[in-house]
């Protein structure tokens, strides 16, 4: 894998009640890297809603996501699968605290080609607020 990537965001939430809230793609430049057999990529996106940019890390690997957030929106999210992690959530009209419950992980990795697929529930109080997918897809820059 190269040092520049590109790095495909898709989210998709559905609420309590099945509602879809629509896919939400993004598409950013980044940087790439591996360290003592973690995957890293940094890069920088546009905060849906608010205009604003906010600089992203996603540290990876197998058994793991990490998101890390700051900026517009300020965050970090741990993805396990099975298990239940919390999250406080940043935002310009104040703090959200969540829990992350990690159904799935799947890392298809190729030569130049990584994707990450994460199916997941958010919840507040031990209450569904969405279920979500995200799929993160990294490959070279050209």
């Amino acid at each position: 894998m190269t040092k520049e990537v590109l790095v495909t965001l898709r989210g998709l939430q559905s609420d309590q009640d099945g509602e879809n809230s629509g896919p939400i793609e993004t598409v950013s430049r980044g940087d790439y890297y591996q360290k003592n057999g973690k995957h890293y990529v940094i890069y920088e996106e546009t905060v849906e809603g608010l205009g604003k940019s906010a600089k992203s890390r996603l540290k990876f690997d197998k058994d793991t996501v990490e998101v890390f957030r700051s900026g517009a929106v300020s965050t970090h999210m741990v993805f396990q699968e099975h298990k239940k992690n919390p999250i406080d959530y940043q935002t310009p009209f104040g703090q959200i605290r969540m829990e992350i419950v990690t159904r799935q992980i799947r890392l298809t990795r190729r030569e130049d080609h990584i994707i990450v697929d994460v199916d997941y529930a958010l919840e507040i109080d031990d209450a569904l607020l969405s279920d979500c997918r995200m799929v993160i897809d990294i490959r070279p820059a050209i």
